[in-house]
């Protein structure tokens, strides 16, 4: 819990009686390689900070092919939104790369959290806003960049994922094939 209560002191200051009241509204669940926190056509109970590990958010389409949205690391917020929004089953998944622990907050416990204490609306429109922030940058950069300027881009952001992640997702994410990613790797060298 201090590792949540860290994350959340990012943004805004609670007392110890306040942070009391918050972590009562999350559990901690430990994640081991390969496990999946979310399954397409399941329910989305929750909505998750990841305090250590990897993670990918993925939706298979029509043909069988993996898009990668998100990965997902130590301080990110992850989940199928759509799902867990509109309480609708899941369209995608939510797979772990590496064992960690993930923070799970329900819907409910979110709503009643921002309610309850303003300050911790603000910490999630915060949130909200820097990752719709990020989603547009990675939509603009899809749709107008190359795949070099891509992957320039993806190691410049986080160079730690690209040693810790499994090449073909990289080229997943990056909407390219492997031997392209290979190429691009040896072009930076």
């Amino acid at each position: 819990m201090n590792r949540l209560r860290e994350h959340i002191e990012e943004i805004i200051s609670v007392t110890d009686e306040e942070f009391d009241d918050i972590k009562t509204f999350f559990t901690i669940k430990n994640v081991r390689k390969n496990q999946f926190l979310v399954h397409e056509g399941d329910e989305v109970k929750f909505e998750f900070l990841t305090l250590d590990g990897i993670y990918k958010v993925f939706y298979i389409d029509e043909n069988g092919k993996e898009h990668i949205l998100q990965f997902a690391k130590k301080d990110w917020w992850m989940t199928d939104y759509i799902g867990f929004f509109k309480q609708k089953n899941a369209t995608m998944f939510v797979e772990c790369l590496q064992d960690g622990a993930v923070a799970c907050l329900t819907l409910e416990g979110r709503e009643k959290l921002a309610s309850e204490f303003h300050k911790m609306e603000y910490f999630f429109r915060t949130k909200l806003t820097n990752g719709y922030i990020a989603l547009q940058q990675r939509i603009i950069l899809l749709l107008s960049s190359t795949p070099q300027q891509r992957y320039e881009e993806f190691s410049k952001l986080y160079p730690d994922l690209i040693s810790q992640i499994p090449k073909k997702y990289v080229a997943e994410y990056l909407g390219v094939s492997r031997e392209t990613l290979s190429r691009l790797y040896s072009n930076t060298k």
